[in-house]
């Protein structure tokens, strides 16, 4: 068995007008992610961190927001994009560890189900989805609610 590991980081900016869509739920706010598909920042980290592992470019160069087909996506479609580049070459899922960083809106009641929703995108089990959040103590962007950011940490194997 072939072990890899991989990091991923994105970052979105709170904007009105835009639907808040984080592991693929809806958390009710009066703010969204402003980006080309539905600027999901946590499926953006760890489609960023799988592809790390596996040795393959970002997710921008797969799913670039120059592509019209792309626009108002969802982001749990490109995990499961992301997924099917990872299986071609023989890869399964070990284990994904995230950090939600966002001042508001409350993430914890939301962690369940973005840890189903992205278990079915990638077809692994909901155990192998670990998904914590934190604030930054009122400190940098994240701080004054001008963006919401993540962290993604994931081991993938090969056999």
């Amino acid at each position: 068995m072939k072990i890899k590991i991989g990091h991923g980081y994105d970052v979105h900016k709170l904007v009105p007008e835009r639907k808040l869509i984080i592991g693929g739920v809806e958390i009710p706010y009066e703010y969204g992610l402003l980006g080309h598909s539905d600027a999901d920042v946590l499926s953006h980290a760890i489609a960023d961190a799988l592809l790390g592992a596996a040795g393959k470019r970002d997710i921008g160069y797969y799913f670039p927001d120059t592509d019209p087909r792309y626009h108002g996506v969802s982001s749990l479609f490109l995990l499961s994009e992301v997924m099917k580049i990872l299986s071609e070459d023989g890869y399964s899922i070990g284990n994904i560890d995230c950090t939600l960083i966002a001042q508001a809106p409350k993430m914890a009641p939301h962690l369940y189900q973005m840890r189903e929703h992205i278990a079915n995108a990638l077809h692994t089990d909901i155990q192998n989805i670990n998904i914590k959040a934190t604030t930054e103590e009122k400190l940098g962007f994240t701080g004054r609610k001008e963006g919401i950011s993540a962290h993604a940490v994931c081991i993938i194997q090969k056999n």
